[in-house]
């Protein structure tokens, strides 16, 4: 029967990278941490990680059952809050900090249902794109998106994949046709700007792909961009969690590789089991990752139409 203690030491080393930084998260020896991760493939005949002189790398079989041992730590993490609020109510302050963007477009609803089912948290929310610590205590929780991995003092919740892409308003598609290549880009308005992390690459992109020139309006906030689209003004770079799950907007280009990020929920370590973090950690978790889903199921069933419409013609 598989231990749980071992499907947390390889959790561990898959999010660090290493039996050393795992075994400092886990406050455990790295010999633990080590042991733990070859009994656990012993048990289940499978190699689950490459070992470098860089590190721990994840094979074929260790990322396809990364999801699922996600699932049984979310699983016993629920289990757990569910018994200490038994004992312990959830009540008090929580600070999210999160990219004005998702809280003003993404967020809304999801935390009147938060406030409604534990009406005795108040969330403080912080809408910014400046990154805050959660060491010192300048949030509880973050919602944030990262190509690295987080601090190993950082524990959390994968999403799933958050990236940027073009879009345009349905009525500027009317108006103007939808481009769907980078060559049929050509003669479109474009809206620059967002904060300065996206301007610094959305302007790289059209410097290098020659539409600098094609900028129309500027603003300055992502949310700028946003209402900007939304008005049909012209393309602009948008994050597909807000955009493709908005009826106003349509997708013209799909997501570079170079531009896709993991979507993360996060806490300090030192805050886990406290009764309001982890009730709003597991009720936005819950609530994203049916979002998370939706736009991919939307995504997909818009690749697949032209498809269909070829094979009916």
């Amino acid at each position: 029967m598989l231990d749980w203690n071992d499907l947390r030491h390889f959790l561990a080393v898959a999010r660090t990278g290493s039996t050393l930084a795992a075994g400092r998260q886990l406050r455990v020896s790295q010999t633990t941490a080590a042991r733990r991760v070859t009994a656990l493939e012993a048990e289940l005949k499978l190699i689950l990680f490459e070992r470098r002189p860089t590190g721990y790398v994840l094979t074929p079989a260790g990322e396809a059952l990364l999801e699922q041992a996600e699932a049984v730590e979310a699983a016993a993490g629920s289990f757990a809050d569910a018994a200490a609020t038994q004992s312990r109510d959830a009540r008090g302050t929580v600070k999210l900090t999160v990219d004005e963007i998702y809280a003003i477009a993404l967020l809304p609803p999801i935390l009147k249902e938060l406030h409604e089912a534990w009406p005795e948290i108040r969330i403080e929310l912080d809408p910014s794109e400046a990154k805050r610590d959660l060491q010192a205590g300048e949030a509880d929780v973050a919602l944030r998106a990262t190509k690295g991995r987080a601090d190993a003092s950082l524990v959390g919740r994968r999403l799933g994949q958050d990236y940027w892409t073009i879009y345009c308003s349905r009525d500027y598609a009317a108006a103007h046709g939808r481009p769907r290549r980078r060559s049929e880009l050509h003669g479109h308005a474009f809206i620059g700007g967002g904060s300065p992390m996206v301007w610094h690459v959305w302007r790289e992109w059209l410097e290098r792909n020659g539409f600098a020139d094609q900028v129309a309006v500027h603003h300055g906030t992502s949310t700028g961009l946003l209402a900007a689209a939304r008005a049909g003004l012209g393309l602009a770079v948008l994050p597909s969690l807000v955009a493709d799950l908005d009826p106003d907007l349509v997708r013209c280009l799909p997501p570079e590789r170079d531009h896709e990020f993991e979507f993360w929920l996060l806490t300090h370590e030192r805050l886990r089991h406290t009764p309001r973090v982890r009730a709003v950690l597991d009720f936005l978790y819950e609530r994203l990752i049916r979002v998370v889903r939706e736009r991919d199921g939307r995504v997909a069933q818009d690749a697949a139409a032209p498809v269909v419409q070829a094979v009916r013609g």
